[in-house]
């Protein structure tokens, strides 16, 4: 009964509750996450904006620069070499953000809802996945 669209939805939300899973530990740190900035193949996708928007329950923003780790790098490198004082003066100097994917109240609240049951389920096949590593 599912086409091939839900199982590509199901993937793009199960990659996007794991990254939800990140940014709450790096919120449980303490560490203030007001906004999400995407860059990349993925952020061309106003769907996964989105739902990115919708899961993590703040803003998304699109960024000047499309290529995301290798800019990065780039950045890394103009740190290192003296061009820029500090990570956050390069990013300041040459990152600015385009546009933004605000949440939607109704889709935050389904997928606030269906959250829990994705940590379940992974909890449930841990097991499994480390069975099925140990197979290759």
């Amino acid at each position: 009964m599912h086409t091939r669209s839900h199982m590509a939805r199901a993937v793009m939300e199960g990659a996007t509750y794991a990254m939800r899973d990140c940014l709450e530990i790096i919120q449980g740190m303490g560490v203030p996450v007001r906004e999400i900035r995407v860059a990349g193949g993925g952020a061309r996708s106003p769907f996964w904006r989105s739902l990115q928007a919708d899961i993590y329950k703040k803003p998304v923003w699109t960024v000047s620069s499309e290529e995301g780790p290798a800019y990065g790098v780039a950045l890394l490198a103009g740190v290192g070499t003296g061009v820029w004082k500090s990570v956050p003066e390069a990013c300041d100097a040459t990152i600015k953000t385009v546009k933004a994917t605000k949440p939607t109240r109704k889709h935050v609240n389904r997928y606030d809802a269906l959250y829990p049951e994705y940590g379940q389920l992974y909890r449930s096949l841990k097991a499994d996945f480390a069975r099925i590593a140990s197979l290759a």
